[in-house]
């Protein structure tokens, strides 16, 4: 009989990528991490046996919270039920664990390409400053999909590389041998995310494409590219601080996303009369 505090993958699937969804907090042991080295999409990894140390940091989220281990059972039980009793936190665990995400073919995050994290768990990121297109989406990307708590740093473009050595930040979107997370060819850096940390779902292709040819003045590979560079342009004139526009920026692609992922195939006119006619 399945928990009354569980929820299924496929409903947690279609949670994940909104700006309000839950907290995400794998507690699979590190045996069986170091066996399966990978987290549902936007996971924090905290160890099970602490949770009366590190639970009250997920009060101030104020948002409910789905416990992951391996397979559902006691370690997540036990981690929800604590958050429930201790924090006043309204926790579920994932129906299943990790492995019936995994049997669901759901997207997965290996840990490999994750960059390293700072003293309080932080991915910390640096790009050019005064962003236009990619540099706002992939922010989107690792904010709701890889770490919703990650750090961006918008420096002199000058500066990037010996900002991201100082700081230990991982540089992205720059044009250099030495960066990672850059263009490829005919791909944006969104593209190479997107690939690389194992979200390749229809929708978040279906984005792909449409930054892709905003980013690249490719307007002809999707129609919605123009669109999206009208309103990231628009943005960056609204906006003299980057963080500002990055956070303005965000609900623009959760909009983008919702579209490419629920209402692609949804058409609108008015009145409607003027079609009969």
């Amino acid at each position: 009989m399945p928990s009354p505090n569980a929820i299924s993958p496929d409903k947690l699937a279609r949670l994940i990528g909104r700006p309000y969804a839950p907290v995400l907090i794998d507690v699979c042991t590190e045996e069986d991490f170091a066996s399966n080295p990978h987290l549902v999409p936007g996971a924090v990894r905290r160890p099970w046996a602490e949770v009366p140390a590190w639970g009250p940091a997920f009060v101030a989220a104020r948002r409910p919270a789905v416990v992951v281990c391996k397979k559902g059972l006691k370690l997540s039980q036990g981690v929800a039920a604590w958050l429930r009793h201790q924090e006043g936190v309204p926790a579920d665990v994932l129906e299943g664990g990790i492995l019936a995400w995994q049997a669901a073919r759901l997207p997965i995050v290996p840990v490999e390409r994750l960059p390293r994290r700072d003293a309080s768990g932080r991915t910390v990121w640096v790009t050019r400053s005064r962003p236009k297109v990619d540099r706002i989406a992939c922010p989107w990307l690792i904010r709701r999909f890889v770490d919703p708590q990650a750090v961006f740093l918008f420096v002199a473009p000058a500066d990037v590389l010996e900002v991201a050595d100082r700081f230990g930040a991982t540089p992205f979107d720059v044009d250099h041998k030495d960066v990672h997370w850059s263009h490829r060819g005919e791909r944006c850096t969104f593209d190479l995310m997107v690939e690389e940390f194992g979200l390749a779902t229809e929708p978040l292709k279906r984005l792909a494409t449409i930054v892709r040819g905003a980013d690249t003045a490719q307007p002809e590979l999707a129609p919605e590219s123009a669109g999206l560079l009208a309103a990231s342009l628009g943005l960056s004139r609204m906006y003299s601080d980057d963080l500002a526009q990055l956070e303005a920026g965000l609900a623009l692609y959760d909009a983008f996303y919702r579209w490419c992922r629920d209402a692609a195939d949804e058409s609108h006119d008015w009145p409607p009369a003027a079609r009969k006619s």
